[in-house]
Parts: structure tokens; sequence; C-alpha cells
């Protein structure tokens, strides 16, 4: 069932559970997202940003969601644009069939972000859409980094409750120390809970984690066991996933854990049968391992058994 990103994070605000918002690229991830879904009985967001939407097209990319939630009416499903960079691109989406979009104008002065958010919650909240904005900017954080420069690239709790009485945005992504991609941190991960808490009790809003990959320790050793290069990256831990829920967060961006997990599998298959051409013996196993990340991170995030 298709409904609105709010109708499914508010809920998870005030069960101070996560949910996930998976991205997808193709009919394979989707399949893997809706099925993980069904076995962890877990409301989903399914998100696509403007390079996927560019590749996918973005009648196909509605219409594989529109398919998808038709199959599985009981799952609650949002459609959301992920860092949406302009009005016009969120427009396009609302008009499209998205049910939510976030207007990233985060590398913004603060009134400019403030600006192009409310011209864009003006026009979904008209369409029945809900939106997604951003404050502060992801680099991530090292323990040996100055308070002047936290204080940089971090969320700053008064300007976020400025920000959400401003926009009337329905839920914030503030940087607390992560970052996106799967090369985040050079030493330990250090994010500020603190500030995150701050944050939310000026708010009270559903806040969102981005740069949330994980990289598990059996997604990172199957990738590498194929031939796979990681360069030592680390993702944020379980428990800090844990602990960014009890603090405030209720929906975690999730795309480089399920693109590894993927390629994982698609490596294996081409590294021990060379002579395999069939496309679905490639990407079978490479479903299934997505799918094991997804509910895993459901059960991490408290979302399984919430319909």
């Amino acid at each position: 069932m298709l409904v609105s990103g709010s109708e499914i994070l508010l809920k998870a605000h005030r069960g101070n559970y996560g949910v996930g918002a998976f991205n997808f690229v193709n009919f394979e991830m989707l399949n893997a997202i809706f099925n993980a879904a069904l076995e962890a009985n877990s409301p989903i967001i399914v998100q696509a940003s403007e390079g996927a939407i560019k590749y996918m097209g973005i009648d196909m990319a509605v219409g594989l969601v529109k398919n998808f939630s038709d199959r599985y009416t009981h799952i609650p499903v949002a459609l959301h644009l992920d860092h949406g960079t302009s009005f016009e691109s969120c427009k396009k989406a609302i008009d499209s069939g998205f049910t939510s979009v976030m207007i990233d104008a985060s590398h913004h002065q603060l009134e400019e972000n403030v600006a192009m958010t409310k011209e864009v919650v003006q026009y979904a909240h008209d369409n029945g859409v809900t939106v997604e904005a951003e404050l502060g900017r992801l680099m991530g954080i090292e323990d040996n980094i100055s308070v002047d420069e936290k204080d940089a690239v971090l969320v700053n709790p008064q300007e976020a409750e400025y920000f959400v009485k401003e926009t009337n945005v329905d839920y914030l992504a503030p940087a607390i120390g992560t970052s996106h991609g799967a090369f985040k941190f050079k030493g330990e991960p250090n994010l500020d809970f603190v500030r995150l808490q701050e944050v939310k009790r000026r708010t009270n809003i559903p806040l969102v984690l981005h740069g949330a990959s994980a990289i598990p320790d059996y997604v990172r050793e199957s990738f590498l066991a194929t031939g796979g290069d990681l360069k030592g990256s680390k993702g944020v831990p379980f428990g800090f996933l844990k602990q960014a829920v009890e603090g405030g967060i209720n929906k975690v961006n999730t795309d480089t854990d399920l693109r590894i997990a993927f390629m994982a599998e698609v490596r294996k298959v081409a590294n021990t049968e060379p002579t395999q051409f069939d496309l679905r013996k490639f990407f079978a196993p490479g479903m299934q391992a997505m799918q094991k990340v997804i509910v895993e991170r459901m059960q991490i995030l408290g979302s399984a058994n919430k319909i």
C-alpha cells in the first residue's frame, strides 16, 4: 500500500523505532526490499536519487514501486526522492507519483535553505506529499576533531528548531557525524548523540540518519574474498545505529550495504563459474544477499513486526 512518508514515520516517531529507507536502481533491488519487508513484517521506505531516476526513467521507477505495492497491499510503503537538488526536481517527482521528497539545500546558507525548503513544502503539502530536509554537512568526524570544527560541520540544535518552525518540514536529517558512501571514517566513528537528542527535543518531529551504511563483517568478508577492495573502510556499527534510534532517529538511509552484498555474490558466480552467462544465476544470489542485509537492518532498527 503506497502511503505518504509521514504515515510511516510519525508512527515510528511515536513508537521510538526506526524505519529503513532503502535505495534502488533496478528490479532486483526493489524485489529484495519488498521480500525483506514481507519476511520481517515491516513498513518500508523505498527511495530513488536523481541519478537513479535518470538511469531508470521516472515513469519506470514509479511504475515498479506501484506494481510491487499492489502485489503486497498490506505492506505500508512510501516512495521517496532522495537528495532532490531543486524545486523543479521535487515537483517532477511529486507530479509523477512520489509520496515523499527530500529537498537538500544544506550546502546553502540557512536562510536560503529555509526559502528553498518552504517552497517545496508548500507544493508538496498541497499535493498530499511529505518532505524531508537536511541541516549541517555530512563529512564524518573523528575523535581528534576540535569543538570549533564540529560546530562548523554538525547541525546546530537552535537552528534546527528555527528551521522546522519556519518551513513546516515533516522530517529532518541533522548532521551528527556520518558521511555518505562506504569510505566514512579514517579512525573510529564518533557520532554526536548528545547533539542528536537536543535536536529531537527542540523539533519533536521524525529525524533521519544519512550516511548510515554499516558494512557488516560478513558482507565485507564476502566482498573481499571475491577480489573486491573496500580500502579499509568502516561503516556505522550496529550499536551506533541502535543508539541513534534511541536518540530520536526514525528514518535510516541504506544503500551502500545493499550494493556491496549484491556485488559480492555476482563476483562469486563470475569467479567460480567462468562459463556462466545466465543473468539469473548472477542476480538471484545477489537478491538473496540483499534481502538478508535488509531483514537484519529492520530488526536492528526496530521496524520488524510493526505492520
